[in-house]
């Protein structure tokens, strides 16, 4: 894929082996991941922290083999999924970051572009969820409210 805010075409990575079914030597209760998953996004972790917290402590690769959804479906049949998709967050946090570093350095502009390429990602990535209705039709994207949005 290539890269949305530059002429490159992206980097060459490793890609997940296809396999359909959960290893032998992996935990595959069902009921005891899904109570993992719902007791660690009680306790405040998102998705991705959830899954990692699975893979390198309870000896489960991948949830989706074990129990055919992924980490956020179990999250919102449960009704525990964030008001605010945890993408749009974290790029809520990255502009953050990036609006406290320019209020220090006033002048540097190639992260004040760099901000603006992330507003701009924030605002179609947010355009995107309200049409899949992941997110709101009423929210919208405030530089001044980012701060509360995102603590």
């Amino acid at each position: 894929m290539g890269r949305m805010h530059a002429s490159g075409r992206g980097s060459s990575g490793s890609t997940r082996p296809f396999i359909d079914t959960a290893p032998e030597w992996s935990n595959t209760d069902k009921s005891a991941i899904e109570e993992l998953i719902l007791e660690l996004a009680r306790k405040g972790h998102t998705t991705a922290e959830i899954g990692l917290i699975l893979r390198d402590q309870h000896a489960v690769p991948n949830v989706r083999l074990v129990l055919g959804e992924r980490v956020g479906q179990v999250l919102a049949r449960n009704e525990i999924s964030p008001s605010i998709p945890e993408d749009l967050m974290n790029l809520m946090r990255k502009a953050l970051r990036m609006l406290d570093h320019l209020n220090e350095n006033r002048k540097d502009l190639h992260n004040r572009r760099q901000l603006e390429l992330i507003e701009s990602r924030i605002r179609r990535l947010s355009r995107y969820l309200k049409e899949t209705g992941a997110l709101d039709s009423e929210w919208s994207y405030k530089r001044d409210q980012l701060r509360l949005a995102v603590n």
